[in-house]
């Protein structure tokens, strides 16, 4: 009997690993750090910290790709190599193009060899995904987080960063899963969105995580961004970010509000507060308010 129990609970823990094991986690860089923003005017902390881990706005080398925004657009000088060069950088590197066979191109990706910081703008994310997927300098830009340098964006920018796009369909970004759906994946096993309460998008994750469980969702507003080293992130900026994981979602439709309510669908993190991307929690709770007493 007692060896009959014994490997009744042998099996169990055995299948309990194995379950564990095959649940994907969401896990960041190993080195170097991602700067997502979630569109809107980036203030000073923002900018400031996107240098401060490109190594300095005197040693920093940054590749700014333009290839989100329309043909117009990405063929002039961004307005964020104005805002770069008024912070002090003088190494600044404008990179764009449609055609993954250039960018599969020794001579175009020697920029980014050099580069301790890449920087993505906003527009369409599938005109990225299009042009950088899988290609030589898809590479050289994890290499660039692989020798701890700093890979950011804003909106669209932001959104390629993961490694599931939303809003990538060509026929309109209103569709949450369309034609596009891969992301740079320089952060595993997560979507993210941006200007979400800007735009009133603060729902539209839901039915995207209830369709892809393992994924872990992240939503940014302006004018705010998230900081991602390794597997935790903390928030700056002036709003939110919402979290949005499948049994958080489950357990709000298990339990809707006033019957013992485990909370909404999902949550807000506000500055200051930091993230475990591996367990998928909250590390630290928000500084208290003025005149609020300390939790």
């Amino acid at each position: 009997m007692k060896k009959q129990v014994f490997s009744t609970f042998l099996f169990l823990g055995l299948f309990a690993g194995y379950v564990h094991a095959q649940t994907p986690q969401t896990v960041g860089p190993e080195k170097g750090s991602l700067v997502i923003v979630g569109g809107g005017t980036m203030g000073p902390e923002i900018w400031n910290r996107f240098l401060e881990l490109a190594g300095g706005p005197a040693a920093a080398n940054i590749v700014i790709i333009p290839t989100a925004g329309e043909d117009s657009s990405a063929m002039s000088a961004p307005r964020e190599k104005e805002k770069l060069l008024s912070l002090g950088v003088k190494n600044i590197t404008v990179l764009h193009t449609r055609d993954p066979k250039v960018a599969n191109q020794e001579s175009f990706v020697a920029p980014v060899r050099n580069a301790t910081g890449i920087w993505f703008v906003g527009g369409r994310h599938w005109r990225l995904a299009d042009s950088y997927l899988n290609t030589l300098a898809h590479k050289e830009f994890k290499a660039v987080l692989e020798r701890g340098g700093v890979i950011g964006g804003t909106s669209a920018g932001a959104t390629i960063l993961g490694s599931f796009m939303v809003r990538g369909d060509t026929k309109g970004n209103s569709i949450m899963i369309g034609d596009h759906t891969q992301g740079l994946d320089f952060i595993h096993n997560v979507t993210i969105d941006q200007h979400f309460l800007r735009r009133n998008r603060q729902f539209d994750l839901i039915d995207v995580i209830k369709t892809r469980p393992e994924l872990l969702g992240i939503a940014i507003d302006e004018s705010t961004a998230i900081v991602v080293q390794q597997n935790s992130f903390d928030v700056i900026g002036n709003s939110y970010v919402g979290i949005y994981e499948a049994n958080q979602i489950a357990n709000s439709a298990k339990y809707p509000s006033g019957q013992n309510s485990t909370g909404g669908p999902f949550y807000f993190l506000g500055k200051g507060q930091k993230f475990d991307l591996k367990a998928r929690k909250v590390i630290n709770q928000p500084p208290s308010r003025p005149n609020e007493p300390a939790k």
